[in-house]
């Protein structure tokens, strides 16, 4: 069996230019980053502001497992599907983060026959977005502690610097260090902190600008540490707006790709969905709507985090109202979920997959709260047995949704017609009717109880000290009415990684509270939850390699 990267290796990709030209793009409204990877221009974007929006898809999954569940292929793999039957389509996802490359997850181009190209490049330094969006964070981190040392004309209270540096790369030592050791010349000395690329509020930022404009006013109220009468002080403030928007004036511009049969693919920011928002850019998605009929879309994790964070968050700030709601499953997660082993999840085992599906039903009755069309897709193995998957698919059915078998993974587009179809057929039948789950004028402690209650399943929340000290603050420093993005474990639908299936009986731990101003969200932190993920005992990065020219064991 060919690996991801073997597939990959060996697809025939088309052009940028050419896959442009189907979208209507000229070649002067390109910034080419080779010959299969561009920019597009801020020209383009403004000539197409006024068309017509097409139909907004999203794709999200159950909580992960072990075993797998294939979103992002199957987002890929659906608009394959797409153009298969005919349809104008196009992909928005976000890029792959460093730190699982070379970590425990791999890339995230997709899988098998459902891929974006060209995959090595994607998964690696793509067109530099992210380096862009590390260097402006650690620019204003390295301006606030000169301004610091340089006489600290705004009162800087070093002990309470919020502003974190940042490096994609899964690195634990960087948690909590040490700065301004030496001499008198090298700093003031004080505990600082490193967060992974992904979860740093500049990516969130970045991914929830409309425009230039957006984005320097974001930047400019990013609050990086308190002064000592405990009043916020803002990137504004040190001078470092106009500088870090140099720096993000290329990451600004989506960029575009292809599949391995060469549909068009926006592939733009990439904040993690279990520690930041986990959506693409505002600015790629609202293009893609006006490029092609169907905008597909995919957000992290599972639909409590991913999910949530996109029509709670992004869709809430950039007025964007999706039509239908795609849910990915896998009879081995299923199971998995039902307390099967992870080496035994190949057997027949209705029992265990009626005890599992209750993460499902979960996910399936949360995403319909929100007024949304749900379509369940079974992410197909050739190990499934006609039993399961009947007894799925009826169980979907019975919740009101559309059903359909995904085999993208092994055949491509061909393998996601049963699913486009199905699609396509709650996209004409049924209305959409979204609205985010809370109002903006609930309290931060409502809205973090009504997520707790209402998406994780929770009785209520625990907030410790810490955390009840810093909602008081914000609230009086006036950042009530901002939505809540939960930081928390993926692996289950509490913040206990441990708890499969769906939870109940438990309050949820709410450890740390802070603002992401620029962005625009409160931030709780829950569990164990950590911002900067360390590498597992072995690496991804011990089998990656280059042979004969060739970029090797890339997932």
């Amino acid at each position: 069996m060919k690996t991801d990267i073997q597939i990959a290796q060996e697809a025939t990709m088309k052009p940028i230019t050419e896959v442009a030209e189907k979208l209507g793009i000229s070649f002067d409204e390109l910034e080419l980053y080779g010959k299969y990877k561009a920019k597009i221009t801020d020209e383009y974007l403004n000539r197409i502001k006024d068309k017509p929006d097409g139909k907004l898809v999203l794709v999200t999954a159950i909580n992960p497992t072990p075993a797998g569940e294939g979103k992002t292929t199957t987002t890929v793999g659906l608009g394959q599907a797409f153009e298969k039957l005919g349809k104008k389509a196009i992909i928005a996802l976000r890029e792959p983060s460093l730190g699982p490359c070379f970590g425990i997850k791999g890339g995230a181009a997709g899988g098998g026959y459902a891929q974006v190209v060209p995959m090595e490049d994607l998964n690696l330094h793509f067109t530099g977005d992210f380096h862009a969006i590390t260097t402006a964070n650690n620019l204003l981190a390295a301006m606030l502690d000169n301004h610091i040392q340089q006489g600290n004309e705004l009162g800087i209270d070093p002990r309470m610097v919020i502003h974190k540096r940042c490096l994609d790369m899964n690195d634990r030592a960087l948690r909590n260090v040490v700065i301004g050791l030496g001499a008198k010349a090298d700093g003031v000395v004080r505990e600082d902190h490193f967060c992974i690329t992904v979860a740093s509020e500049i990516m969130a930022v970045l991914c929830l600008a409309d425009d230039m404009e957006d984005l320097k006013a974001r930047l400019g109220r990013i609050i990086v540490a308190y002064n000592y009468a405990g009043d916020p002080v803002t990137a504004e403030e040190l001078g470092a707006v106009g500088s870090m928007a140099a720096l993000l004036k290329d990451a600004l511009k989506p960029n575009l790709i292809q599949t391995l049969e060469n549909t068009p693919a926006l592939v733009h920011g990439g904040p993690f969905a279990n520690i930041a928002h986990g959506c693409n850019s505002v600015r790629a998605t609202k293009a893609a709507l006006k490029m092609a009929d169907y905008c597909i879309t995919e957000a992290g994790f599972g639909a409590d985090l991913g999910a949530e964070k996109f029509l709670d968050i992004k869709c809430r700030m950039a007025g964007l109202k999706p039509d239908a709601i795609v849910l990915v499953a896998t009879i081995r997660a299923l199971k998995y979920n039902g307390g099967v082993p992870k080496t035994d999840l190949v057997p027949e085992n209705l029992d265990a997959l009626k005890k599992g599906i209750v993460n499902l039903e979960k996910h399936i009755e949360n995403l319909q709260k929100y007024g949304v069309p749900v379509v369940v897709t079974l992410n197909s193995f050739v190990t499934d047995t006609e039993a399961e998957t009947a007894y799925v698919k009826q169980f979907c059915e019975e919740r009101g949704c559309d059903f359909a078998l995904s085999e993208v993974w092994e055949k491509g587009g061909d393998g996601g017609i049963e699913l486009a179809k199905a699609v396509l057929n709650t996209l004409e039948t049924k209305e959409s009717h979204y609205h985010p789950l809370y109002e903006d004028s609930l309290s931060l402690t409502e809205k973090i109880e009504t997520l707790a209650k209402e998406i994780y399943g929770a009785d209520g929340v625990n907030y410790s000290d810490a955390a009840k000290k810093q909602l008081k603050k914000l609230t009086e420093l006036g950042f009530g009415n901002f939505p809540i993005c939960v930081a928390k474990t993926q692996y289950s639908l509490s913040d206990d990684p441990t708890k499969l299936g769906r939870p109940s009986g438990y309050l949820l731990e709410v450890r740390e509270c802070y603002v992401s101003a620029g962005a625009g969200f409160v931030v709780a932190i829950t569990g164990q939850i950590m911002t900067m993920p360390g590498l597992p005992k072995a690496p991804a990065a011990l089998n990656i390699d280059v042979v004969d020219g060739k970029i090797t064991g890339l997932f």
